[in-house]
Formats: C-alpha cells, sequence, structure tokens
C-alpha cells in the first residue's frame, strides 16, 4: 500500500496552496473563495526519499447553505479513512475558529497521527500565534506559509518519519486515462462504477467536478491511472473564473493523457461540443474510445437503433472515425468494462512498433497497385517506408516528389495502415519524405 498523506481543514485556510507546493504542481484550483476544492484529488509527492501520495479534501463544513456540503464532508471522511497521516490546516492570522474546534473534534476520534498546520506564518511577528493552536488538543503543531514555502521543510520532516518504504511502480509508467466530455455526461459516475465506491462527487448539477482528479486502479486485470476532468463547455458559457480555469485542467488533462474515453450523452447524440473536443484529443495524438452514456434513457428503441446512431457518430468523427464506440449505462452497470476492454486494446495499439521489412512487404506491393496520381506530368513512386519513434503510430513514406503527394492520398495509405495492422482508436501521423 502506498503512503497517503491527508490534508483537512475548514474552507480557505490554504490547503490547495499547500498542495500545490507539496506537489509542485499547480493541479488544485487555488480561490480566494471558500468552497472551491469539492472533490479529493491525489498528487505524488517525495521528501528524504520517501514517496507518497498527497490528498487534497474540500473545506469541512457544518451547515452551511452550499448545495454540495454533505458530499463534501462525506469526500474529506473518506480521505481520512484512506490516510497515514493527517495534516490538519489551520488559519495562523485568524486564530482558532469555530469551524476549526468542529475539525478538531472529528479528528480526535481518529486513530490516525495529526499534525496542526498552522498557516500564513510569513513572518517573524506571527511567530507566537503558532501557540494558540496547541488548544486544539494535538501534540504536534507546525507553522508554514504555504504560499511562500518557509517551515514546509519542517513539516515534511515531521510528516515523512514514521512513513513505511514503498516500492511500487511509477504512476508515469501507468497508462493515463482521462474521462472527458461536455458537463453532466456521467464522467464521474463512470469512474465512481469503475471503482466500486463513491470516489467523486456526482449531483444533477453540471459543472460539479471543478478539478481534474488523478486515481490509481487496479482492478478486473485492468492498470490505469484514471482522470476524471471537469465538463468542458463553450467559451461563451464559461462565466465563473472557477470554471474558467476547470476547462483548463480538462485541456491540459488530454494534453496529459495517453487514451481518452470521451462520454457523449445519448438522449443528445453528437453535438458541436463533442466534436469539438474530439478534436482536441485528435490534435494532441491520444488514443480515444467513444462511450455513449445513458442508453437506457432513449425512448423507441428498435433492433438496429445503436447501428444507426453508429453510423451517424462515425460520420460526424470523419476522416478519424475509426474508433472503438461503446453503448453504456453507468446507473445500470452495462457495458462499463468494455470501456475499460477498449481502453486496454487503444492503448496497445497507440504503442505498436511494426518492423520496417514488414512494413515494406506489405505496403509495397499495395502502393503500386494504387500509386499516387500524376501531378503536371511526373510520375510520382512511393519506394520505401519505415516506423517513426514516437509515442504515436507515426510513418515516413519516401517518394521521389514528395511535394505532390496530396492529403487525400495520404489519407488512402493511414486507411491501408490502419486495414492491415490495427491502430483502432490510435491516431496515426504519416510524413512523405523525399528518398
Amino acid at each position: 500500500m502506498s503512503n497517503i498523506v491527508a490534508i483537512v481543514g475548514r474552507p480557505n485556510v490554504g490547503k490547495s496552496t499547500l498542495f500545490n507546493r507539496l506537489t509542485q504542481e499547480r493541479k488544485a484550483i487555488v480561490e480566494e473563495s471558500s468552497g472551491v476544492t469539492r472533490d479529493r484529488h491525489y498528487g505524488k509527492s517525495d521528501w528524504n526519499g520517501k514517496d507518497f501520495w498527497v490528498i487534497d479534501t474540500g473545506g469541512y463544513v457544518v451547515g452551511s447553505e452550499d448545495v454540495f456540503e454533505e458530499a463534501i464532508r462525506e469526500q474529506v471522511m473518506l480521505a481520512l479513512d484512506e490516510a497515514d497521516i493527517i495534516l490538519f490546516m489551520v488559519d495562523g492570522e485568524q486564530g482558532i475558529t469555530a469551524m476549526d474546534e468542529a475539525v478538531a473534534n472529528v479528528l480526535r476520534r481518529t486513530k490516525k497521527r495529526v499534525l496542526v498546520v498552522v498557516n500564513k506564518i510569513d513572518n517573524s511577528l506571527r511567530t507566537n500565534n503558532i501557540y494558540e493552536f496547541y488548544a486544539l488538543g494535538f501534540e504536534e503543531v507546525i507553522g508554514v506559509s504555504a504560499m511562500n514555502g518557509s517551515g514546509t521543510g519542517e513539516l515534511l520532516d515531521a510528516a515523512v518519519k514514521d512513513l513505511h518504504d514503498v516500492k511500487e511502480k511509477e504512476t508515469s509508467e501507468l497508462t493515463r486515462l482521462a474521462v472527458v466530455g461536455r458537463p453532466n455526461v456521467g464522467k464521474s459516475s463512470i469512474i465512481n462504477a469503475f471503482l466500486g465506491e463513491e470516489r467523486n462527487i456526482v449531483t444533477p448539477v453540471s459543472g460539479t467536478t471543478r478539478d481534474t482528479i488523478h486515481t490509481p486502479f487496479k482492478k478486473f486485470g485492468y492498470e490505469f491511472l484514471l482522470v476524471d476532468t471537469a465538463g468542458i463547455r463553450k467559451k461563451r458559457k464559461v462565466r465563473e473564473d472557477i470554471e474558467f480555469f476547470s476547462v483548463l485542467r480538462s485541456i491540459r488533462a488530454i494534453e496529459a493523457s495517453d487514451v481518452c474515453v470521451l462520454m457523449i450523452d445519448a438522449t443528445r447524440g453528437v453535438e458541436a461540443q463533442d466534436l469539438s473536443i474530439f478534436n482536441l484529443i485528435v490534435k494532441n495524438k491520444k488514443g480515444v474510445v467513444v462511450v455513449v452514456n445513458k442508453w437506457d434513457l432513449v425512448q423507441d428503441k428498435e433492433t438496429n437503433t445503436h447501428l444507426e446512431m453508429e453510423r451517424q457518430i462515425r460520420e460526424k468523427l470523419a476522416p478519424f472515425n475509426d474508433v472503438p464506440i461503446v453503448f453504456t449505462s453507468v446507473p445500470k452497470k452495462q457495458r462499463i468494462l468494455k470501456v475499460l476492454e477498449w481502453a486496454k486494446t487503444v492503448n496497445e495499439n497507440r504503442m505498436r512498433k511494426i518492423s520496417t521489412s514488414k512494413l515494406n512487404d506489405i505496403l509495397l506491393p499495395l502502393i503500386q497497385k494504387t500509386p499516387p496520381p500524376r501531378v503536371r506530368g511526373y510520375e510520382i513512386k512511393i519506394k520505401y517506408v519505415t516506423q517513426i519513434k514516437t509515442h504515436y503510430p507515426t510513418f515516413a513514406f519516401f517518394a521521389n516528389f514528395p511535394q505532390y503527394v496530396k492529403e487525400p492520398y495520404k489519407r488512402f495509405l493511414e486507411n491501408q495502415l490502419r486495414k492491415q495492422f490495427d491502430f483502432t482508436g490510435a491516431p496515426v501521423q504519416i510524413y512523405i519524405r523525399e528518398k
């Protein structure tokens, strides 16, 4: 089991700022308004040779008017269950509040080790503010400034001293599976279904997921780093700053992924925004599995309804329509394992390497049978093909007049590659070079 360090506390004490500093990433959204972090999300960190996961949680609140209050509180409790060490974060500028006391009452009932982290101790005049927080009843109290980093070294020294050494697979080696799509299509629900627990907050309110959530997953013989993203909306609909940052996280999640699960609402079909997200995946050369969710809600289904919808989807995705399409109902757990199966297959297709001799033996006779059309009287001959070492299938075709090989013929070459070697769901890049 990995070491896990959870950051908890009331809203707006700097938990996400500390998370970003400990993980050396800007994954958690930081805003002055409280309640910005709604889900748990994970980041990898290491200190003094010890690796551990850091969990950033939503602010623990009781009695607020926030519709997400109960769900946030549940997420915090789940984080406490998972954690080896708890960083209880408080505000050294404001002092102890009634809400801090409420959080302390919860933490005193846990058997986990708790370190009180007094934030905003960013000058020597505030150092004495630390001692007030011993009144919360915990032995270890450490002052830090999450913003400028002072005191975080001492905090990490204290946090890791009791952590056990763990030998585990690096997350960089795991296939990064990003779940993307418009808001409220079931992205968090399908990840919860994969995991068999309420890992991410799910409500009927679109935009519930604001941050990008990373979860290591090993189940049913599959191993991924699952990435749940905030729903991507059209720019004109992104009114809140928070939602704008969420869109950036989603786009970056696509950029950092290996395979994307693009979720589409079966009751609405493929819309312009779905195509925009698909094109973003294609532009970034990522593998893709299209999931048509809420299939159980489609009315008046007939025997071939899904075949007709699949045909329409492929028509809209063209020219890159060699992608797996899975029809699911997440609440009913229909075909969700098929999504994982296809994600694994697509990643294998994306990683496939083909020897130069095999490429030439199979493709050159096909090219000779259907050569590039003449341009300005020039006969274009392709004599050689090889695969280039990149993180997705890339091929170089060597020709005597490469500048005259047009896009339609490049699509022909791509189709032949897909037909002969199975690159379903994987992007294929073709270059025509001078022999």
